[in-house]
């Protein structure tokens, strides 16, 4: 998790410390195992916990796309989630690490789309840089696509304290990950193209999350990455 989003004082919750059972005076197995309180195993204790996590995480996402990241409430989220603050505070350091969670889930998801797109291209004999990142953005817009609620939540400014500077190195590290598509004859990164292709990709995110009718934002994405597709590399054509 970045450390860019800073947690207030007092909402450092105990997930990624040792759990209760574990301190909780009982002995060790024969496996070397320590029982879970109540007599629940290890397994049935680790489902539980995972299941209450993901309706944590789907209840802040409702939450935080209905009121916005600054009114929404704890309790509001746990009230949703049907758990308790206590177990909230037990997965999560606060409200700003459900926001960040749902980010960071969503962006992995939105890379492996990538990954998967521009793999399947390259797969089928496709070499040109451009119809390369051209796969990537297109599977990049249909996630968001397929998502506007979640897309729309991130780009509407309503973040945690600290969240425009997590967005701005992802974008980064976005295109950094797009430079190695696009090198000059010399060897050398294109970095204004790179430059160019990325702001024009978060503009189109940007355009489509805020598009309510899905046969609109649609189309806006085709269209935006029509514009795209005749974006060339002078530096290569030139060589």
């Amino acid at each position: 998790m970045s450390s860019d989003i800073q947690v207030p004082p007092g909402e450092a919750g105990a997930g990624g410390t040792a759990s209760a059972s574990a301190t909780s005076g009982g002995g060790a197995d024969n496996a070397g195992r320590v029982p879970a309180q109540g007599g629940e195993t290890p397994a049935r204790g680790s489902d539980r916990g995972a299941a209450t996590r993901s309706a944590l995480l789907a209840a802040a996402r409702d939450v935080f796309a209905e009121c916005g990241f600054a009114q929404a409430a704890v309790t509001d989220i746990v009230a949703r989630a049907g758990a308790s603050v206590g177990s909230l505070y037990h997965h999560f350091n606060g409200k700003a690490d459900l926001y960040l969670t749902l980010w960071e889930e969503f962006q992995a998801r939105q890379q492996e789309r990538t990954r998967q797109a521009v793999h399947a291209a390259r797969a089928a004999g496709e070499s040109d840089p451009m119809r390369l990142f051209i796969a990537g953005a297109n599977a990049y817009l249909d996630g968001c696509l397929a998502d506007r609620r979640l897309s729309r939540l991130f780009v509407r400014g309503d973040g945690p304290p600290g969240f425009e500077r997590v967005m701005q190195k992802r974008l980064r590290k976005w295109a950094r990950r797009n430079a190695a598509l696009f090198h000059a004859p010399d060897g050398t990164v294109d970095e204004p193209l790179v430059t160019v292709l990325t702001g024009a990709m978060a503009a189109a995110v940007t355009e489509i999350a805020g598009e309510e009718d899905e046969q609109a934002a649609r189309k806006t994405a085709s269209e935006i990455m029509a514009i795209i597709e005749t974006i060339r590399n002078p530096r290569t054509e030139r060589s």
